[in-house]
């Protein structure tokens, strides 16, 4: 049987497919060897597993949490579906819908991979100090990863035998199979001439969510400190989880506005987004309601 086609997939949902569609554009876009790899979307429609679970208590970092299915990252548990769907055989890279192809992903597809399973970089912040790795943005040798099984996996974190965090973090992976790639392959909200992967990793300054009402869930934590995660804990227990968490803040850097946006004016150049599928996500609030304004003024991309 001969090799599957390399492929990158962009898991996502709902609320972020805008995001997965201009991803998938600015892969193709971007690189100089568009026909040599495949381009998949996961979406949680897709997977009635994860919908199954709603309203579910699960384990995410040492606490109880409902599963809620409408939540903006509910996508999250299929980053680890490429190797099944790939059959267990061949290369693939897995990526968040608000990851862009600055660079050409076939670098990073055919790149050595020294023997390990999967290549990636580590988280920034606390969470990378305490040896979070970014599962973001992966690449993967699928035939080493036969372990993995997501519907079987993601069950275990209601049986709280599997926590959430440990699992995106890569904790429970073998070290010794994992190797680091640059920085730049998952660039978090950092745009510059040696980026190949941006990653508009805060989701409160996601550049297309400007203004919008905040519609995803801080992460809450055991940690006595910074006490912001007791006055999060009380808010959701008295409030639910989405009153007063604000709205979406503009992104610090207008470069990455503008670069998103050209990606985006580019999509309904071609056809491949309307101005009524974006009236309706702005309808829906994924995406700002200014942005057919953003369209018509954002400058061209360089070719």
């Amino acid at each position: 049987m001969s090799e599957a086609k390399p492929c990158v997939f962009i898991h996502t949902n709902h609320r972020q497919m805008l995001g997965a569609v201009v991803s998938e554009y600015s892969l193709r876009r971007n690189s100089r060897h568009a026909d040599q790899f495949d381009v998949r979307v996961i979406h949680t429609k897709d997977h009635p597993f994860l919908a199954e679970r709603e309203g579910q208590l699960y384990l995410r970092d040492g606490d109880k949490r409902p599963w809620v299915n409408d939540d903006l990252q509910s996508f999250t548990p299929l980053r680890f579906m490429p190797p099944e769907l790939m059959g267990y055989q061949g290369r693939a890279v897995v990526i968040d819908p608000d990851v862009f192809a600055v660079g050409d992903v076939w670098d990073l597809l055919t790149r050595d991979m020294a023997g390990h399973a999967l290549m990636c970089r580590p988280k920034s912040g606390n969470k990378g100090k305490r040896g979070c790795l970014a599962s973001s943005v992966m690449l993967l040798d699928c035939a080493k990863l036969t372990h993995w099984r997501v519907r079987e996996q993601f069950g275990e974190m209601f049986e709280f035998k599997r926590d959430y965090m440990d699992w995106v973090c890569l904790k429970l992976e073998d070290r010794d199979a994992i190797g680091l790639f640059e920085d730049h392959w998952n660039d978090f909200d950092h745009l510059d001439q040696d980026t190949r992967l941006l990653h508009n990793t805060k989701r409160k300054t996601q550049p297309w969510k400007t203004g919008l009402p905040v519609d995803f869930r801080p992460a809450d934590t055991f940690r006595l400190f910074p006490p912001r995660h007791w006055i999060r804990r009380a808010r959701r227990a008295l409030f639910g989880d989405y009153r007063f968490t604000g709205r979406y803040k503009q992104h610090p850097d207008p470069n990455q506005e503008r670069f998103f946006f050209g990606l985006l004016r580019e999509c309904v150049d071609q056809g491949l987004l309307t101005e009524a599928t974006l009236q309706d996500e702005m309808a829906r609030n994924h995406i700002r309601h200014d942005a057919l304004d953003l369209l018509d003024r954002v400058p061209r991309l360089a070719a």
